[in-house]
């Protein structure tokens, strides 16, 4: 259902049970899809830092914000489904 060359952005910081929680649930899913998955630390870069603040975790899929606060697996698996079906 995914398509392989998929890739999410998990914007995250240390100290964050939010973080904590989203992350754990999106390893799951990726352990069931296989999409590629790259987690940021917001605190190492001071742009990132005054764009997502407050609001990580924040779940994204090139600029496009998947969901934030908490994970919604039928929000990212509809986006996958869209970009399957889009080509």
């Amino acid at each position: 259902m995914i398509p392989n060359q998929a890739s999410l952005t998990l914007y995250t910081r240390q100290g964050c049970h939010l973080c904590t929680e989203m992350q754990q649930a999106v390893v799951a899913l990726q352990a069931q899809y296989g999409f590629s998955l790259n987690i940021v630390d917001i605190d190492a870069d001071t742009y990132l830092q005054m764009r997502y603040n407050e609001r990580v975790p924040v779940l994204t899929a090139g600029e496009q914000e998947l969901c934030h606060y908490h994970f919604s697996a039928d929000l990212v698996l509809a986006y996958f489904k869209q970009k399957r079906y889009a080509g």
